[in-house]
């Protein structure tokens, strides 16, 4: 009952960070583009140095082209024409058949889809180099996908998603058993077949892989929508965002991964960042020329602005109502004005009482502030009690829960034991009794006892482990394994911090020596930089959630 809410609350916290890290790589937006252009400054410097034969041009184009394929559809339709310009020249067929592909797929990525099946029709495909024709068929099936997805007619889509399917399950046949063509492929066939189980299979498989960003965000996209179908909107959610995070870092301007977290973000009410995505995602569209990404992102960005224009109008009259009430309140502080004035006028002639009663009224202001300021620091004391008083609350209802969970687990082994060793002593099978006892596996149960802890602890605190390592320099902070929680000094200033602060006890719940837990604790006092008696103030102060 107690792990439940805290898996529920991890991928809650796992979402928000990738969001977080979605803001922060968005913000560092240009220094990805900047690795681009370079690698594209050094390619095109290469290219018009004049040292380069023309099969050499060829390969540079052909680099170039590449380059510009996700990232501008302009650049990538001019370097797909001068590719076939040179292969023409070449007069080698193969590469007449690779300019070709280029030139489809960077029309299929422009919305062109008439125009790029033109070109897919034209090329000899038996022509083509074996690494080639796998992209031939790719092409050829994310042209049916994204006409399916952009006509959603009921008559025309079936056929074109049947065709999409059928030529991406050739282009695996070009891939090796495990290598990223044939995974992703039969990722891409898995969400077609809206098989989530075989697609969490797959992706864990890719992952594997020295995948690039612009592979990871594909698989991570795949992965999202088939959350999305099977209703698991946290989840596409979480993997979507992963997809759009290597769609920034790998430069890819044509991805679709950001509007799609903007619409999420819509559905689940966080306005102002569905608004700041679309606006973005619009943006790199407009930017690669990207069309039929513009029509898709319509519907959507219209609700989005439309929620945000709505959002502006009523902050607009929520002013106004502002500045009328101020403009009511200056009126009624000009007329208080002016009776004080006329007033004073008519008090001249008492100057010497009102210079007492200023004077007196100066006294009391001057007490009334020493008693604000006393009632402002019983208030803040009165506040970090109150904050005290709900933390215990919040780790004893915790540790109730957690302590009758693991005291009944252990009532029922004993009562098991119990009956098990009734059983053997009435029938006099006293060696069988001997071998329960020694089955007994105190470490087992000791180690489970600790995992349990660890667990429970690390939900109350989660920030236990930083916020103890802070108290160290670099050098002396503690690594924790792979699958472990706590080391045992950690469980023991763990301990200390729930307010259990005596050395016996601490070794009677641990099943150490009292030496071994002072010890334990002297070793990391000494290491930390704060005085020692200063170190356990500072843990007792780390906060819980």
């Amino acid at each position: 009952m107690l792990l439940q809410p805290i898996a529920s609350f991890a991928n809650d916290r796992q979402t928000d960070s990738l969001l977080q890290t979605l803001d922060y790589t968005l913000a560092n937006q240009t220094n990805y583009d900047k690795q681009r252009l370079n690698r594209l400054a050094a390619l095109k410097a290469e290219l018009h140095s004049g040292k380069a034969d023309l099969d050499a041009s060829f390969d540079l184009v052909l680099l170039i082209c590449n380059e510009y394929q996700v990232f501008k559809y302009d650049s990538a339709f001019a370097y797909s024409l001068k590719l076939g310009k040179l292969a023409r020249t070449l007069r080698n067929p193969t590469k007449i058949q690779t300019a070709r592909t280029k030139l489809a797929f960077t029309l299929r990525s422009g919305g062109l889809y008439k125009d790029a099946f033109d070109t897919l029709r034209a090329i000899n495909r038996r022509l083509l180099a074996p690494q080639y024709r796998a992209e031939f068929y790719s092409t050829y099936s994310l042209v049916y996908t994204e006409l399916a997805e952009y006509n959603q007619d009921s008559y025309y889509s079936p056929f074109y998603t049947a065709k999409s399917y059928a030529y991406a399950d050739t282009s695996a046949r070009y891939g090796q058993p495990g290598s990223y063509l044939d995974l992703s492929q039969q990722l891409f066939r898995a969400k077609q077949q809206n098989d989530l189980a075989a697609g969490k299979n797959i992706y864990r498989q890719l992952r594997r892989l020295p995948l690039t960003a612009h592979q990871l965000a594909i698989s991570s996209s795949d992965l999202a929508k088939l959350y999305e179908y099977a209703g698991q909107c946290d989840l596409a959610l979480h993997y979507m965002t992963l997809a759009a995070i290597n769609d920034i870092k790998s430069s890819t301007k044509e991805g679709i991964a950001l509007f799609n977290v903007s619409d999420y973000c819509y559905q689940r009410g966080d306005l102002q960042r569905a608004y700041r995505y679309i606006k973005e995602a619009r943006h790199s569209a407009t930017f690669y020329s990207a069309r039929q990404r513009l029509v898709q992102m319509s519907p959507i960005s219209s609700l989005i602005d439309g929620q945000k224009i709505t959002i502006v109008e009523k902050q607009r009259r929520e002013a106004k109502r502002y500045a009328l009430a101020i403009g009511v309140l200056a009126s009624l502080l000009l007329g208080t004005a002016f009776v004080i004035y006329f007033q004073l006028r008519r008090l001249q002639s008492t100057g010497r009482l009102l210079a007492i009663t200023n004077q007196e009224l100066n006294e009391n202001n001057t007490k009334l502030h020493v008693l604000n300021d006393k009632q402002h620091e019983l208030n803040k004391k009165l506040r970090e009690l109150n904050q005290g008083l709900n933390e215990a609350n919040h780790l004893k209802e915790e540790y109730i829960g957690y302590y009758f969970n693991n005291t009944s687990r252990y009532i029922d082994k004993l009562e098991v034991l119990q009956k098990k060793l009734n059983t053997l002593l009435s029938t006099k099978q006293v060696a069988a009794a001997q071998q329960l006892v020694k089955d007994i596996d105190i470490k087992s149960e000791r180690t489970a006892l600790f995992k349990g802890f660890d667990t429970a602890f690390i939900h109350l605190f989660p920030n236990f482990v930083a916020e103890f390592n802070a108290l160290f320099t670099e050098a002396d902070r503690i690594q924790l394994a792979e699958n472990s929680l706590l080391t045992t000094e950690l469980r023991i200033f763990a301990l200390i911090r729930l307010g259990i602060n005596d050395n016996e006890q601490i070794s009677r719940i641990l099943g150490y020596s009292i030496h071994t837990v002072y010890a334990y604790k002297t070793r990391v006092k000494n290491r930390s930089f704060l005085p020692n008696e200063a170190f356990e103030a500072r843990v007792l102060a780390i906060q819980a959630t």
